[in-house]
């Protein structure tokens, strides 16, 4: 006989295998957007090509954090794992931001 699964259990262990999939994708994207976003505002160098790189790139990650995490995680995930999606986007892309751009800052403390 199976057992009856928990129906307290929540978290990330919950997650079908896609979803994890997308949330190591969102980690990885934001970490680097956050290092290269970083790097841009402490290079000086403004030019119109550099500068329309990276609104793009936040452009991007913005759009792709909405639609693949906060929407994915509102309308498939949120009953399952009882994390709220505004949560998730934190967990997932916030952070992970905010790591890429202190590992841009380490790394410059390192020269």
């Amino acid at each position: 006989m199976n057992p009856i699964p928990d129906a307290r259990a929540t978290g990330f262990g919950k997650l079908p295998l896609s979803a994890i999939v997308s949330l190591v994708l969102a980690v990885l994207l934001s970490a680097w957007s956050g290092f290269f976003t970083m790097d841009f505002l402490l290079s000086g160098i403004y030019t119109w090509p550099r500068s329309s790189r990276v609104v793009t790139l936040t452009g991007a990650v913005i759009i792709l954090v909405y639609e693949f995490i906060y929407k994915e995680h509102q309308t498939r995930h949120a009953a399952v794992t009882g994390i709220a999606p505004l949560r998730m986007v934190v967990y997932a892309c916030m952070i992970p931001y905010m790591l890429g751009t202190l590992v841009l800052l380490a790394l410059i403390g390192l020269v």
